[in-house]
């Protein structure tokens, strides 16, 4: 399955984005998926996943402030993402996961997207 992530870009402390996460198949309703994060001179970092059901799983840091969701009709997740804060400046990746559980690491994923920058100024 091919992804394209969008929604990138900049926003001031406080404000909103959010993410989408297009998927190339019809079969995007089998895969469990998931948003991972990346600062420079970091490692990638789990944020969300939601399963093929709906049930959803996030970082502790992101519990409140960040929301994600599927519309399987149109083959697509999102991110919304509020409150954000300096720290929140990353390239986000949506990834697909065949497995039907929840993983936190990166090689708990299959497929990856191409990446969408968010940058938060203070």
């Amino acid at each position: 399955v091919q992804l394209q992530a969008s929604g990138g870009g900049l926003v001031q402390a406080g404000g909103s984005l959010r993410l989408s996460c297009a998927a190339s198949e019809r079969t995007f309703s089998n895969y469990v998926m998931a948003w991972f994060r990346q600062a420079p001179r970091k490692e990638r970092e789990f944020v969300a996943a939601i399963s093929r059901s709906g049930n959803t799983y996030y970082a502790d840091s992101m519990k409140g402030r960040f929301a994600i969701s599927r519309d399987s009709a149109k083959n697509t997740v999102y991110l919304q993402m509020n409150s954000l804060k300096p720290e929140d400046t990353a390239v986000y990746y949506c990834a697909a996961r065949e497995i039907q559980s929840f993983s936190t690491t990166p090689n708990g994923y299959d497929y990856w997207g191409q990446g969408t920058q968010v940058t938060v100024s203070s």
